[in-house]
């Protein structure tokens, strides 16, 4: 899918994932992460985020941390 906006999502996407297809392309990512139940990386702090731990159970301990 082409996306106008993927250079500058680029900038700012945490995404650890190497060869993440959906990487910069806002859209997918969400849909591909609600798909499964999960939240994208750019919800979580870098180093949670690095755990690819992606759940909403993880979400919510790294906010009470």
């Amino acid at each position: 899918m082409d996306c106008v906006n993927r250079e500058k999502n680029l900038k700012r996407c945490n995404c650890s994932y190497p060869g993440c297809p959906r990487k910069g392309i806002c859209c997918e990512c969400l849909a591909y992460h609600r798909s499964h139940g999960e939240l994208p990386a750019c919800y979580f702090p870098s180093e949670a985020e690095r755990t690819w731990d992606r759940s909403i159970e993880n979400f919510l301990r790294t906010r009470k941390g």
